[in-house]
């Protein structure tokens, strides 16, 4: 069996979750069959049973800015459609790579795989970065969805998304989780690695890492640091904005927050793994207060670090993290409009507020926490379980 991979995002190129699982997923495939990975890039990679061919943009576009990125899109699907296709699947992930499978279930007469990561119609506030680009995305999101032969949900919630917004049989809809490598992510002590980022090993943190989108809720957590009543430093690991306008709200309230928690450090840079790693298990607890998440990546690797977490009850996270056990969800509200906004953002500020004071309160807690985080994660969620359970899938469909 060869199986047709589409991604925007393959390494060096990963910028968040969907990326991730791709490099992951592809790789222990790859153990199990024939994998041709297709995505937007320059990569040239030949590993064992696994291909993978970076598909540069070769285009110079004389549209608005907000939508080049779509153009680009459509581009790169066409070019990886115009080299030969001979696998017996093709697997896509992201809106920006329908288009390509459903190009390649048509020209090419093979079943057609599809990962939600996250859903166009959950994210509104994508238009302030795609403007009409916008609704492109939600259409080829929603027909590809709807001719797909196989969906592949990476949470329970997200399921129940897919269905209540997308016309499709539930029997063609698998729940597959995200993954960890629990020897990649492992408790370290490391703090000299903290040390050029300002921060002191020997004072506890809390740590977030994610990109500067609404989505990751990073705006809520700088306006909880004035609720917080413990000594910590807060250490923002966050780049790479949506928006200019996100980008600008974020300085403002990092300059506000600044005033009243002097220990508040941000890296704005993306990090690589070991420095990431180092991050995690030196932290005292890890925040991610998203108001959208399907799955949420982030927590396994900061629970295969031994970190407890506190986050928000919200998709696929309620299923990652165990609450109570592994770390505090806390319960949000959130707006009937669509842009997943907290009902009262000033309660959802206080309560994140109020659940990281009670990690800090109770150290034996904390590490109570960690050590159940990690098994959770050993348990649960490997790598080479996701690449199984996706190889039966696909079996299941070229048996039909």
């Amino acid at each position: 069996m060869k199986i047709l991979i589409m991604t925007n995002e393959y390494p060096p190129h990963v910028y968040g979750g969907a990326g991730v699982h791709v490099e992951y997923l592809s790789r222990s495939l790859s153990r199990l069959c024939c994998v041709d990975v297709r995505c937007f890039g320059n990569q040239k990679v030949i590993s064992g049973q696994l291909t993978v061919n970076g598909y540069p943009n070769q285009c110079d576009y004389a549209s608005p800015k907000e939508l080049i990125r779509v153009f680009d899109a459509a581009q790169r699907c066409l070019n990886f459609n115009t080299a030969d296709i001979d696998a017996n699947i093709v697997h896509v992930h992201t809106w920006y790579t329908h288009l390509g499978g459903i190009m390649a279930k048509l020209n090419y007469g093979i079943p057609l795989v599809l990962t939600v990561h996250s859903l166009e119609p959950l994210r509104p506030w994508k238009k302030e970065q795609l403007s009409g680009g916008y609704d492109f995305s939600c259409w080829v999101e929603k027909t590809a969805i709807e001719m797909a032969d196989a969906v592949i949900a990476v949470s329970e919630d997200t399921k129940k998304d897919i269905l209540r917004l997308f016309n499709i049989s539930p029997e063609k809809i698998t729940v597959i989780p995200n993954g960890i490598d629990p020897q990649e992510y492992t408790p370290v002590n490391e703090p000299e690695r903290l040390s050029r980022f300002g921060i002191n090993p020997q004072k506890p943190y809390i740590l977030f890492i994610g990109r500067i989108t609404r989505q990751k809720g990073i705006i809520h957590l700088l306006r909880a640091i004035k609720y917080l009543t413990c000594d910590v430093q807060i250490v923002l690991c966050a780049s790479s904005p949506d928006t200019i306008e996100i980008a600008q709200e974020m300085d403002m309230e990092y300059q506000k927050a600044k005033q009243i928690h002097p220990e508040l450090i941000w890296i704005n840079e993306m990090v690589d793994i070991p420095v990431k790693r180092a991050l995690y298990s030196q932290a005292a607890a890890f925040c991610c207060p998203s108001v959208y998440e399907p799955f949420g990546i982030i927590n396994l690797e900061a629970m295969a670090c031994e970190t407890p977490i506190v986050a928000t009850a919200v998709g696929g996270i309620k299923e990652a993290v165990a609450d109570g056990i592994t770390g505090t969800l806390i319960p949000i509200d959130l707006t009937n409009d669509l842009l997943s906004r907290p009902v009262n953002p000033e309660k959802f500020a206080q309560a994140l507020a109020d659940g990281i004071n009670h990690l800090m309160a109770n150290k034996d807690l904390r590490e109570r926490m960690g050590k159940a985080g990690r098994q959770r994660v050993i348990n649960l969620f490997s790598w080479d379980s996701v690449a199984q359970k996706t190889l039966n899938l696909y079996q299941q469909l070229t048996l039909k």
